[in-house]
């Protein structure tokens, strides 16, 4: 026998499976707790072998996650529609496609639900994750959540704990979407007009499109600033 075939064959008998029973006392609860759980469709199915449910990992995960909800506040009801958002949600392999994007500079950050719940407290409604969903901001990958970007996860959090409520700032990341794809449409077209159309060229001059749109956002914002200030009364 080949010897990757002699290792798969040994990883594949190191899975863990679990039985109702021991399953239920893994996750340290209950098994008619544990019925009631799957009965919700808070648990994916079992794996059947004739009339024995086998559960795995992730449904130890998924109780855990469960757990550590329910400790923050969260009810059933809230948890059931928070899990058929995640399942519903787009695969991790799909963020790059949709959003047009290699991770050739933004840090995706792999999360738990839990630990999403702590980013934006009181914030990770159904409502909010279908939009995060649709925006791209989030993807499932097994019993993790992975954000797009380190850098659009801390400043949402910052904004939150500032007071913004995260729909705003999920409504305003789609409307700042909509002219960050037409100012990297202006600065392709003028890129290929007048340098090269190869992909080369575009990711070389990349880095001034950026310095420009920064430093045009700066001065916009120390106009708006000394806008305000000029007409504040004078005491």
């Amino acid at each position: 026998m080949a010897k990757d075939e002699t290792e798969a064959k040994t990883e594949a008998k190191t899975v863990r499976e679990y039985r109702t029973e021991e399953l239920a006392e893994a996750a340290g609860i209950p098994v008619r707790t544990l019925r009631f759980y799957r009965e919700r469709k808070l648990l994916p199915p079992p794996r059947r072998e004739g009339r024995i449910a086998w559960y795995d990992e992730h449904h130890l995960a998924r109780l855990r996650t469960i757990a550590a909800l329910l400790e923050r506040g969260h009810t059933l009801g809230g948890i059931a529609e928070l899990t058929a958002a995640f399942e519903s949600g787009r695969d991790v392999s799909q963020l790059g496609e949709l959003l047009g994007i290699g991770w050739s500079e933004e840090t995706p950050v792999r999360l738990t639900p839990e630990a999403l719940a702590d980013y934006f407290e009181g914030e990770v409604t159904p409502e909010n994750l279908a939009a995060s969903l649709d925006l791209g901001y989030l993807a499932v990958d097994g019993d993790a959540i992975v954000h797009v970007s380190r850098r659009l996860l801390d400043v949402s959090s910052a904004l939150v704990r500032e007071g913004v409520p995260l729909a705003a700032v999920l409504e305003t990341g789609r409307r700042v979407r909509e002219h960050a794809d037409a100012m990297a449409l202006l600065f392709t077209e003028l890129i290929s007009t007048h340098i090269s159309s190869s992909p080369d060229a575009l990711t070389r001059l990349r880095p001034l499109a950026k310095s420009v749109v920064e430093a045009e956002l700066t001065m916009a914002m120390d106009r708006l600033l000394a806008s305000a200030a000029g007409q504040e009364p004078s005491s």
